[in-house]
């Protein structure tokens, strides 16, 4: 069996308090995580808050846990108040749930809308034709792009599912290391 990574790993301190990750782009449906130090508890989620009944990583090993991965291509951003409200593709469906947490990559110069739009809930998803005869899919978001003084104009922006590891070590301080990858061969 093969890995392959996926994006950047991150480490994280553990102790008996819950520690999270930074957000992570999800572009894999495998997240491989190595407990150092001591056994570690996991969970993955937006906002997670490990306990000791969560999945456990015994110290000095790994494992590969499956992810949902979901992307969608950006057409438009618009700022309504405190929300964002992002267009997708005409003919496409939403792989965003309410409830769901996304991260927006983009080649854009202004990185603040990357900055802004990093790990923020989906408030809302509409699906409905518009009067004037569009059928994109929108895309509300808990994000207040209204300071950002430069429209979005980039034409290969992509929003992407986005979740956080929370660890802790009931017995000992240690830390976990955590990668996306692709498995490659037989289990």
């Amino acid at each position: 069996m093969a890995h392959r990574t996926v994006g950047a790993g991150q480490s994280i301190a553990t102790s008996s308090s819950n520690a999270k990750s930074a957000a992570i782009p999800v572009k894999s449906n495998v997240l491989r995580i190595t407990s150092r130090g001591g056994d570690a508890h996991v969970a993955i989620g937006t906002e997670p808050v490990a306990t000791a009944t969560d999945y456990i990583i015994p110290a000095g090993t790994s494992e590969s846990l499956g992810i949902t991965k979901a992307s969608q291509r950006v057409r438009s951003i618009e700022t309504l108040g405190t929300k964002t409200v992002v267009t997708c593709p005409e003919g496409t469906q939403q792989p965003f749930g309410v409830g769901d947490c996304v991260t927006l990559e983009s080649n854009l110069a202004d990185s603040n809308w990357a900055t802004i739009i990093n790990h923020v809930g989906v408030d809302g998803i509409e699906a409905t034709a518009d009067f004037d005869g569009t059928f994109s899919t929108k895309v509300t978001l808990s994000a207040n792009t209204g300071t950002i003084s430069t429209a979005f104009s980039d034409n290969d922006a992509t929003l992407r599912r986005s979740i956080k590891v929370g660890a802790i070590s009931v017995a000992n301080t240690g830390s976990i290391f955590v990668q996306q990858v692709q498995i490659t061969g037989q289990a």
